[in-house]
């Protein structure tokens, strides 16, 4: 027999012995129970904890953002609120910038009316005093002008002061009936 005959009268070749699928189905199964008892379980446990930090993880970071949004929203409102505050501020400074002003406005008509008061008042006495002072000048020289003319003495205070009266009352008549130059 030849060697082609040879295999072809025995088994295939393709097809492994009867012993050998035994012996490989016996070490598959003592290797899948190996696996399934101690390396399964701890592959599961591992993802199942890998699971839980992630979880864990996804939790914190959703609790972290609400934290954050919520800090946000408070800033926002503290924002909000010192910007109405500042504009409250700025509102009643400007109130009490026109308060003073018009206070102080108030405080400088009063003062300068009672200043143009005063000099009113001061000059109405210089005014007075002058008068008095002219009087007394005017008479003194209208006695001596008078006994000058008439010739005789006006020593009698009576006659002198009649006539100066009468002197001063038509002075006064003249300078109002003439319009007074460069005013």
């Amino acid at each position: 027999m030849t060697p082609v005959h040879i295999l072809a009268a025995s088994e295939n070749p393709l097809l492994p012995a009867w012993y050998d699928i035994i012996w490989s189905a016996i070490c598959l199964l003592i290797v899948f129970l190996v696996v399934w008892k101690y390396v399964l379980p701890a592959f599961n446990k591992t993802l199942d904890e890998r699971a839980e930090r992630i979880q864990g993880g996804i939790e914190k970071a959703e609790k972290v953002q609400a934290e954050a949004d919520e800090a946000l929203a408070e800033y926002q409102k503290q924002l909000a609120d010192g910007r109405a505050e500042a504009a409250r501020l700025r509102a009643e400074a400007q109130e009490e910038g026109a308060q003073i002003i018009a206070n102080m406005k108030t405080q400088a008509h009063a003062e300068s009316e009672r200043i143009v008061a005063q000099a009113q008042t001061q000059i109405e006495a210089e005014r007075q005093s002058a008068m008095v002072q002219l009087r007394s000048e005017v008479g003194t020289l209208a006695t001596d002008l008078a006994s000058r003319i008439v010739g005789e003495s006006l020593t009698d205070d009576q006659r002198s002061a009649n006539v100066v009266d009468r002197f001063i009352s038509d002075l006064e008549s003249q300078s109002s009936a003439q319009p007074v130059k460069g005013a």
